[in-house]
This record gives C-alpha cells, sequence and structure tokens, in this order.
C-alpha cells in the first residue's frame, strides 16, 4: 500500500503509536481531532511504555484474541464508548494489514520514540508539507526519500546536491529532502525470512 511508505507513511503510523504507546493498551498523550496535538498526560501515576509495545506483546494473538484482551484493558474500559470504538476500528485497521506492514509500522513507532521534541515537531512540518504537494509529486518526493534511506550519509548529501535532484524537484521538495534526510527515519522494511 503505497500510502504508507516515506514520511508520510512513517507519521500516520504515529497515530497508531500513540494508541499504543503507554501501560496497557493506550497512550497517555493520544491525539486530539486531526490536529496532530497531544494533550496533557490524563495518568501520571502509570509508567510509560514505549510506542507498539502493547501490539508487540499482543501481535502472536489472532485479532478475536487481541481485540478481548483490548476489552479487558482496564484504560480501555475508562474511554467513552466513542473513543472505545475508535481504538477497536484502528485496531481492525492495523490487523488487516500484511505482516511486512505492520513490523513497518511498527518500527516506526519505535523510531517515532527515540525522536526529540524537535524533531517530532519537524517530522510533523515536514508532514503537512508532504500534504500540500499533489498526489504525483507527492509519491515522487516519497520515493526519493525512500532511495535516500538507503544511502550512506556521504552518498546521500551527494545526492541531494546534484544536478539530477535540483532537476527533478522544485526548490520546495528539495528543501523537503534536506529535511527529511536530517530526521532518523526508522530503516527500510527488510523482508520476512
Amino acid at each position: 500500500m503505497s500510502g504508507l511508505r516515506g514520511i508520510t507513511g512513517w507519521l500516520a503510523a504515529v497515530t497508531i503509536a500513540v494508541m499504543f504507546a503507554s501501560s496497557g493498551a493506550f497512550a497517555r498523550q493520544a491525539w486530539r481531532g486531526g490536529g496532530g496535538q497531544r494533550s496533557q498526560p490524563r495518568m501520571q501515576a502509570q509508567p510509560q511504555r514505549h510506542a507498539g509495545q502493547w501490539l508487540r506483546q499482543h501481535q502472536n494473538m489472532s485479532p478475536e484474541q487481541q481485540r478481548k484482551a483490548l476489552e479487558n484493558d482496564p484504560q480501555f474500559r475508562n474511554l467513552s464508548p466513542e473513543r472505545q470504538q475508535q481504538l477497536r476500528d484502528r485496531l481492525d485497521r492495523f490487523n488487516s494489514r500484511p505482516p511486512e506492514e505492520r513490523q513497518r509500522i511498527l518500527n516506526r513507532m519505535e523510531t517515532w520514540e527515540h525522536l526529540t521534541p524537535e524533531q517530532k515537531g519537524e517530522a510533523r512540518q515536514l508532514h503537512d508539507q508532504m500534504q500540500q504537494l499533489s498526489p504525483d509529486r507527492r509519491q515522487a518526493v516519497n520515493n526519493e526519500i525512500q532511495t535516500l534511506r538507503g544511502m550512506p550519509p556521504a552518498a546521500r548529501e551527494r545526492t541531494l546536491n546534484s544536478d539530477a535532484v535540483k532537476g527533478r524537484f522544485s526548490p520546495q521538495e528539495q528543501d523537503m529532502l534536506n529535511n527529511a534526510s536530517k530526521l532518523p527515519l526508522a530503516a527500510p522494511s527488510q523482508p520476512p525470512q
């Protein structure tokens, strides 16, 4: 599914990441609306876990077993019925993806967890800029980001400064590529063995 590739997909995975980041099934800092802003932590007493930890702990369960674990989670039970349904739907969407895509999402969650607040802000800004591109330009930038992710830093720098990149991408897109290359993005997915 091309919608989950590149920086756009990496940031889209954050929605799932935040959902499963804390003790039990859900994030202490859940995303509000669609604005990308986080609410204040609601459960200060509990230690925070890494994004995706709940999913990793339950990944070998069937979707039915996962749903049962979700329904039995004390934090889940304290949510409004609307929020519970949103999270059930997200879990269903996550489980409907192929195994390699689920693993890529989990890897992106882990990468996100290790970004500094400044890097997270830069990544959100980059995501917003990507959304302003036309679908074909967004795909072209995503493809270039994928290519850059597989390069050593010196080769990445040469590529970014090359006439080929300058000829294929607008100055705005070149800035986006440069900014994306400075973020510690999750490594490209490895094929399952």
